[in-house]
């Protein structure tokens, strides 16, 4: 707050949001809702949304650029997010989650005798291939993976420096994978792109892990799947209806679970900050920011 107050008057919404009227730039975050109706109250003076964050799924892209207000984001959070990704593999494929509950009940011998997954040597199937699956991919290369990766096109030149294959089909992907992991944006053609049947494509035993957007997996599809034992385990640091968790969830000891946690390293929350700042100190010195989403 005190960061932004050098650029002018800060006003923090009210639950109404009646607020905003006069407002030049509205900073908000993944679970601030900014939808054509307010987009459009606040036109008359509303030059930019401020998304601290990568995804912007929040907002209202096509109300925003129609109304001539532009939209940037904070993508500072890569590294950090790759590092949960692989953290919750290892956790769920291990079971360090269930085993550090035996042991923390005094039921040592239970948690020592708790058969996990290997890691080591397994394919790791990349839906959606931007920085951050390419992050991870770099970290399963130090644990010997196959790395197979799909999304609307190939990468070529990325794909060969981390010795990624293209899967031109989902279904391919999710056949040949042992553990599948989420890297692709929120969309009208992603929602739901983890159901029932695209669960069904998935190797017996097979490990899920997201930490993209709660909405890419239909989590009523996950539990019945986790439920007949089709799957292996799933880690998730985020959630359909976020930030409500679906209770079935929290009862199966192969999976292990994160409240969206990604960017929440000191150093990138600081890093986030600071981008933001510095798009609001474009924005208002030259009228363009520096992660411009529409």
């Amino acid at each position: 707050m005190a960061a932004l107050s050098q650029f002018g008057a800060v006003e923090v919404l009210a639950a109404d949001r009646s607020n905003l009227s006069g407002a030049v730039a509205l900073v908000s975050v993944a679970v601030d809702p900014v939808q054509a109706e307010l987009l459009t109250s606040a036109s008359d003076s509303l030059r930019l949304v401020a998304n601290i964050g990568v995804g912007t799924d929040n907002i209202d892209l096509a109300k925003a650029s129609q109304l001539g207000i532009m939209v940037s984001n904070t993508p500072v959070v890569t590294e950090d997010t790759a590092d949960l990704a692989m953290s919750l593999m290892l956790a769920t494929c291990r079971r360090l989650n269930h085993c550090e509950k035996l042991l923390r009940a005094g039921d040592f011998a239970a948690g020592a005798s708790h058969l996990g997954v290997r890691v080591h040597g397994k394919t790791l199937g990349l839906i959606g291939f931007g920085a951050i699956g390419q992050a991870v991919a770099r970290r399963a290369r130090g644990f010997g993976m196959t790395i197979l990766y799909h999304g609307p096109r190939p990468k070529v030149e990325e794909a060969t420096t981390l010795g990624a294959q293209y899967c031109a089909s989902l279904s391919d992907l999710l056949a040949r994978s042992d553990i599948v992991s989420l890297h692709c944006p929120l969309s009208d053609n992603t929602h739901h792109i983890i159901n029932a049947e695209t669960l069904s494509m998935m190797r017996p035993g097979a490990i899920l892990i997201n930490t993209g957007r709660g909405a890419l997996v239909h989590e009523a599809a996950l539990v019945e799947a986790l439920a007949a034992g089709h799957l292996g385990g799933a880690g998730l640091d985020v959630f359909e209806f976020e930030p409500q968790v679906t209770e079935a969830l929290k009862d199966f000891n192969n999976v292990t679970l994160t409240p969206h946690i990604g960017s929440a390293t000191a150093e990138c929350r600081q890093d986030m900050a600071m981008r933001l700042v510095a798009n609001l100190k474009q924005f208002l010195d030259a009228g363009s920011v520096i992660d411009r989403v529409v």
